[in-house]
């Protein structure tokens, strides 16, 4: 299969864009004196006749600190399994992540709109513990960097009302689990989009972003084998996501979301089984906690080649799969309200990814089954304090040589206990300082030590930490 990307993204945003201008040019042209016709044809000063109404900025931001130690009384790098489904906690690995978003927003007289959006970050993935006289800077790890940087326009007059271009680095339609943390849908990348709203409710789009897998691997000299170098200009991976929406759905008592993907790299010069295109698609149902009080996103995804990352996770990632690698993926998670006193998340989330090469097989048909079911009830105290326990069990099945360990099945189990410290003592409510005690274990050594536990010949593990958090 193979896709051309460009000339589709430009047919598809030509034809969205020419309907739009088309219905908004003969609205009510029944209705329009031919007097008004001409004067708003003739040429205008556009300086007077736009005015900027407001010029503002908004700041938002994300802080996680999280001091924690294993049975050693040391700092550690693992998640504890939690990035592949394995396990649910406080078990993030970044010691100091900081997020800001900074928005400039502008609108004028003429309804047009715009925002210009940076979002930094540090700290990302960096699980070491800095004093204020460590050399902090000599690490290349997850330092201070821009992660979006775009600019969106709406409501341009020739595009009509409800409508939006934007280019530039972007975090575009993200996605994750309310307890595992995992993005299962985003587009990461540079790019661009066209969107529309349709019937007052309906949004309609279409995007193209593109990363390179190779961004930011350069040489590090104390170890040249940790980061490959760059490749010349010309042997460059660029891949490819041609985006297509249509959200908010109405229907069966809430509202659906569709996606689906096109992928495709640049490098035509590869060989062997290494996926040059893809296909994806997912179907999101959004509505109250299965018919009680609260929230829920159920998800189903099938991607194919490229797309096999969950099928609409696209990022510097998607160049890592084979061309005949698939994969299904199924996620329901939301929070229920069940009385002034407690609520309680959830997720349960399975994923079959095939025929990968992830060293499990000598003939690269790697299968790999995982699910996961998680739970965190939670206890209001007072309007300022919160009981808050979390429990999973997951389930990880390999064929082939298991990975070492010593059935092709293997149960992860995780619980924690933590009481939380707040402003606000809902669910989401942040800041926060939470003090906790998490239990992971598994039924197999060496899958013991593929999520980090430490202790030798030891299935399960105790973590003490204390995590503050904001998010505004």
């Amino acid at each position: 299969m193979k896709f051309t990307l460009m000339p589709i993204a430009a047919a598809l945003l030509a034809a969205l864009t020419s309907t739009t201008v088309f219905a908004a040019d003969t609205q009510d042209s029944n209705n329009v004196d031919a007097d008004v016709i001409a004067a708003e044809t003739q040429p205008v000063d556009s300086q007077a006749a736009v005015e900027m109404l407001t010029d503002g900025w908004e700041v938002h931001g994300y802080g996680s600190m999280n001091y924690r130690s294993n049975s050693d009384f040391q700092s550690f790098d693992s998640e504890l399994g939690k990035p592949d489904y394995r396990t649910a906690g406080t078990s993030g690995k970044s010691a100091n992540q900081v997020e800001l978003t900074v928005k400039k927003k502008t609108a004028f007289s003429n309804g047009v709109k715009s925002d210009f959006v940076v979002r930094a970050e540090y700290g990302n993935g960096d699980s070491y513990y800095y004093s204020s006289p460590g050399a902090e800077k000599t690490n290349t790890v997850a330092q201070f960097e821009v992660k979006e940087a775009y600019v969106a326009l709406s409501n341009l007059p020739y595009l009509g009302e409800g409508t939006e271009i934007w280019a530039g680095r972007r975090y575009f339609n993200r996605a994750a689990g309310i307890l595992t943390g995992e993005f299962w849908k985003q587009s990461s990348g540079m790019g661009a989009g066209f969107e529309t709203t349709l019937a007052n409710e309906n949004k309609m789009g279409i995007a193209l972003v593109s990363a390179d897998p190779e961004a930011g691997h350069g040489i590090n000299w104390e170890n040249p084998d940790f980061q490959p170098a760059r490749p010349a200009d010309g042997d460059r991976t660029t891949v490819h996501s041609l985006d297509l929406y249509y959200y908010n759905v109405k229907a069966l008592g809430g509202s659906f979301d569709f996606d689906a993907k096109i992928m495709k790299r640049a490098d035509e010069k590869l060989t062997g089984d290494q996926a040059k295109d893809g296909y994806g698609f997912a179907v999101t149902y959004n509505r109250d906690y299965y018919g009680l009080d609260g929230w829920t996103q159920t998800a189903l995804a099938y991607g194919h080649g490229m797309a096999s990352n969950r099928g609409v996770n696209f990022g510097q990632w998607s160049g890592d799969w084979q061309k005949n690698s698939k994969s299904w993926f199924a996620t329901s998670y939301g929070v229920l309200n069940i009385n002034d006193r407690w609520q309680m998340g959830s997720e349960l989330t399975y994923w079959a990814p095939q025929d990968m090469k992830w060293g499990a097989t000598s003939d690269g048909k790697d299968k790999v089954t995982r699910f996961i079911a998680a739970f965190r009830p939670t206890y209001k105290v007072n309007n300022n304090f919160r009981v808050e326990m979390t429990g999973s069990y997951a389930m990880e099945k390999v064929n082939g040589n298991n990975w070492g360990r010593e059935d092709n099945a293997t149960n992860f189990y995780s619980l924690e206990l933590a009481p939380v410290f707040t402003v606000n003592a809902d669910y989401f409510g942040r800041p926060q300082i939470k003090p906790y005690i998490t239990w992971v274990s598994t039924s197999d050594e060496a899958a013991a030590g593929a999520i980090g536990i430490t202790d030798a010949n030891k299935k399960d593990q105790v973590v003490f930490g204390i995590q503050a958090e904001i998010w505004f």
